[in-house]
């Protein structure tokens, strides 16, 4: 017996009344992408109020590597909410918040001393780093890449490259923002090889710095390894030692944003360690904490120190419910066990997902890292994107019980993210649903 189990149609009619009651009661800027009303959730099962059970390839967009509810995490944190739920940070020291912050520093990649920020999100987390640059450098520029996403907040938000989605109508934004085209190989100029692309990519990031801002003007270069809302790209390895390079020779803070690839999402703790290339900072979230809400910015001392004292803080940040969660999961992820399994997760998604692109000439590209993984949908060979095929394939796994959620500049990729716990047998049966999708969808 496979692991979807489907009472009802979905939505079922819990589902749609508590939706409903959603869509009364809560802001429709507030956007969701399916009808789902859920129940209770473990491993890579949710339960939806109306007793189905469906298979999670959405993870929580990114924050579920450990999977639904682990026990340890669950655990942790009914033992320290009966015991301390908050004091802040600003206030007083508890021990969880130094035992995470601790641990991060061992963890981070980069042979020198570092220190930590807690914060409590993501988009707090990359502008907290971009606030550390400033400060530090003494310069305000901050260079960024299409097809990125940084967060809601102003800042991040203007460091967000989707505009119409994520900032229309919401400016004015912050100024000080240099955006330049990321290293996207698929969509390279025809008659160029990947290598090709790559080294022309790179001679356009030295042409930025004289075209749109000189390097003495940059506090940062803030990069996604993979792009994750900008659908699954993984920057090419020698362009992040380009941008290494760079930032060794003028001064300026690499800023690696880690919070959907990072906490084992790619086969590794942090997505940069694939390079080998080792930034200033990295930004973290998602499954930092297995669902609560937590984040963290880790790098060099000096730079964490770089502001004046009570320059950075937050009323929640470093909370010790969170904090436990954050580090019963660390443990869970950062051992080789995991991360193993994580590799060999994606490989076998990525075989499944290489079998039905063979089938399926509309699936332009499969792509990630590890199991951090997203197929690109199009019309035809000009790469043309074709979002409705991908929101039709997204409708259509979740009526068959296999939730799937979109991305990409384009609005046509669907991307994977399912717990890292999952077994064999829910991959293929996850597999076993998509193949149908594909099939039907493209008849």
């Amino acid at each position: 017996m496979g692991s979807i189990h489907l009472e009802t149609a979905i939505p079922g009619p819990k589902s749609v009344e508590i939706v409903e009651r959603r869509r009364a009661a809560m802001s429709s800027g507030a956007a969701f992408l399916t009808e789902l009303g859920v129940a209770s959730a473990e491993g890579a099962v949710v339960t939806d109020v109306d007793g189905n059970r469906l298979l999670d390839f959405a993870g929580g967009i990114g924050v579920l590597a450990a999977g639904h509810c682990p026990p340890a995490v669950v655990a942790a944190i009914q033992a320290q909410a009966s015991e301390l739920l908050h004091i802040c940070g600003i206030v007083a020291t508890h021990d969880s918040m130094v035992e995470l912050s601790e641990a991060l520093n061992e963890a981070a990649p980069g042979d020198f001393p570092k220190k930590t920020l807690l914060m409590n999100s993501g988009a707090e987390a990359v502008e907290s780093a971009v606030k550390i640059a400033r400060v530090a450098t003494g310069r305000a520029g901050v260079l960024v890449f299409e097809g990125g996403y940084h967060g809601r907040t102003n800042m991040t938000m203007s460091m967000t490259s989707k505009y119409g989605l994520f900032k229309k109508g919401f400016g004015p934004f912050a100024s000080e923002i240099y955006r330049i085209p990321f290293p996207n190989v698929l969509r390279r100029p025809p008659g160029t090889d990947p290598e090709q692309f790559v080294g022309w990519s790179i001679e356009r990031l030295h042409d930025a710095l004289v075209s749109q801002v000189d390097p003495s003007a940059l506090a940062a270069i803030v990069i996604e390894p993979v792009q994750g809302e900008g659908g699954f790209i993984p920057a090419p390895k020698p362009y992040l030692e380009a941008i290494r390079s760079i930032c060794d020779e003028h001064g300026i803070i690499m800023i690696a944003d880690e919070v959907q690839a990072g906490f084992g999402r790619t086969g590794k703790l942090f997505s940069i360690e694939h390079s080998g290339v080792v930034p200033d900072l990295i930004t973290m979230a998602k499954s930092m904490g297995s669902g609560m809400p937590i984040s963290g910015l880790v790098g060099r001392a000096e730079l964490l120190d770089a502001p004046h004292p009570g320059g950075m803080g937050g009323t929640y940040s470093g909370n010790p419910v969170a904090s436990v969660a954050a580090l019963e999961t660390i443990k869970m992820i950062n051992t080789p066990e995991f991360l193993d399994r994580a590799t060999a997760v994606g490989e076998r998604l990525r075989a499944g997902l290489v079998e039905l692109q063979a089938k399926h000439p509309e699936i332009a590209d499969v792509r990630g890292l590890g199991p951090m993984l997203a197929m690109e949908l199009v019309t035809d060979d000009n790469l043309t994107p074709n979002p409705d095929l991908t929101l039709a394939v997204t409708k259509g796994t979740l009526a068959r019980g296999l939730i799937t959620i979109r991305a990409g500049l384009y609005s046509n990729c669907v991307r994977f993210l399912p717990p890292l716990t999952i077994t064999d047998e829910q991959i293929d049966e996850a597999l076993a649903v998509l193949a149908a999708v594909m099939e039907e969808e493209t008849a």
